[in-house]
């Protein structure tokens, strides 16, 4: 196998949602990187930019709240003399939990339409303001959930990343005359700073891990190589899709030894 063998040297990239070196974007960004690529990236304020001065020296790096279309227009704009992009990803989520974990009917209305605003539509409007810098071929991958379970410390957040891949695959079929693929990377359960906000998150992940095939969780990196494959030319024929990565999470529901401590 030759060195450049997903054939993304030379090619540039846009990488959003790096917060510090646990990201999955980051961990995105940096195998693009070792492949020869270029990485743009965008942050959420300038106070994130800040923090990750060190991190990111030397690199682009733009500030964009997607919760304003503006600063997703700005964004296209500054980015502009950078030239074409031959993929995007959009690695961002939010949810407020400052009131703690609440049965789902009583999920607010503004802390839905919010969160919704900020991980799943903001895909559309990135899309849309880069649709005539994106090159024929380009590919764009979200980071999605492994399966659309109804724990409670996840609450609204799983409908908005339902939400987010099936508008993933509603822009796959707007983009098919551009050949520009969109695609979805559904991730168990990982140790990231977003994944230490949800309420309860630490005690589902001990317990997924126990439920994946290997009874190991994934690592951040694994992951990032199944969107470093989505992003390349390699996965040409693979669009609109939705690719669980989990370690066998999803299949595994009746495994002995965790039946075995439930009923025992």
């Amino acid at each position: 196998m030759n060195d450049d063998y997903l054939q993304l040297a030379g090619k540039q990239f846009l990488v959003t949602g790096v917060a510090n070196r646990k990201s999955v974007a980051w961990h995105i960004a940096t195998a693009l990187e070792a492949c020869g690529a270029t990485v743009l990236y965008s942050v959420r304020s300038e106070s994130r930019r800040d923090s990750l001065a060190k991190l990111l020296e030397g690199c682009p790096v733009f500030v964009c709240d997607v919760e304003s279309e503006a600063q997703v227009l700005r964004l296209a704009s500054e980015t502009a003399a950078h030239g074409p992009l031959h993929g995007l990803v959009h690695s961002i989520a939010f949810a407020n939990y400052s009131e703690g974990l609440k049965p789902f009917h009583e999920t607010r209305r503004t802390d839905f339409l919010q969160a919704t605003a900020i991980g799943a539509f903001s895909l559309v409007e990135l899309a849309r303001a880069f649709r005539g810098r994106l090159a024929a071929g380009a590919s764009v991958v979200s980071i999605g959930i492994s399966s659309q379970v109804t724990a409670a410390s996840y609450g609204y957040m799983s409908p908005v990343k339902a939400a987010l891949e099936s508008i993933s695959r509603f822009l796959a079929k707007s983009f098919a005359a551009q050949d520009v693929r969109f695609n979805t990377v559904n991730a168990g359960p990982l140790k990231t700073s977003a994944s230490a906000g949800i309420p309860g998150y630490l005690d589902n992940y001990l317990f997924a891990e126990k439920l994946t095939l290997r009874k190991r969780n994934l690592d951040t990196a694994e992951v990032a190589n199944a969107a470093l494959w989505l992003l390349s030319p390699r996965s040409s024929g693979v669009n609109a899709q939705a690719l669980t990565v989990d370690a066998g999470l999803g299949w595994n529901y009746f495994d002995e030894s965790v039946v075995h401590a439930a009923v025992r």
